[in-house]
């Protein structure tokens, strides 16, 4: 049995066009209704991510194992996107989501050794100094992995598209809670 590890990931800007379909077919299967495209099609995809693309603050990466894409990783800027006016941002701020794709063969630590590589992929940045996160209140399952890796949830704040779990990790609260 190969165990998982964070290190074994790796990071590449996603390309809209290239990677749209491989990208369609993850966000659209019912693994992923908190992702919320689940009625997307191929264009509506390529769209949202040429958007994001053109975005300078908000950015779309592929988690690759071996080099071949193993998970979707955004960030942002929190209190330009996403969370304008809906909490008090500090300097040093970042916003996080992240998917793991269906798969037919699930692996043991899999998607925690994806959010601990995420969250060191961030904070590999200096002025990263904090990560936020904001999932619906409903997906319990990443709130358990957000909890392992160090956040720490604060208060339930209402979005256009769902009620969330606003949570923040700082690089302290990482550096405890996980071991690489």
């Amino acid at each position: 049995m190969s165990t998982v590890k964070p290190s074994d990931f790796t990071f590449r800007p996603l390309d809209p066009l290239k990677d749209a379909e491989l990208l369609h077919g993850w966000v659209t299967h019912p693994k992923a209704a908190f992702w919320m495209m689940q009625d997307a099609r191929l264009e509506d995809v390529e769209r949202a991510y040429m958007d994001i693309a053109a975005d300078p603050l908000h950015h779309a990466l592929l988690g690759l194992r071996g080099g071949e894409p193993a998970f979707l990783m955004e960030k942002y800027d929190p209190a330009q996107r996403e969370l304008v006016g809906l909490y008090d941002p500090r300097p040093g701020d970042i916003g996080m989501h992240f998917l793991t794709p269906p798969t037919a063969l699930p692996e043991h630590g899999f998607t925690r050794a994806v959010i601990t590589a995420v969250m060191a992929h961030l904070f590999e940045d200096p002025a990263v100094r904090r990560v936020v996160v904001e999932p619906d209140v409903r997906n319990t399952a990443v709130h358990a992995l957000n909890a392992a890796v160090g956040f720490v949830p604060e208060r339930e704040i209402q979005k256009p598209e769902k009620t969330a779990l606003l949570s923040f990790c700082t690089r302290e609260q990482f550096e405890k809670a996980v071991t690489i």
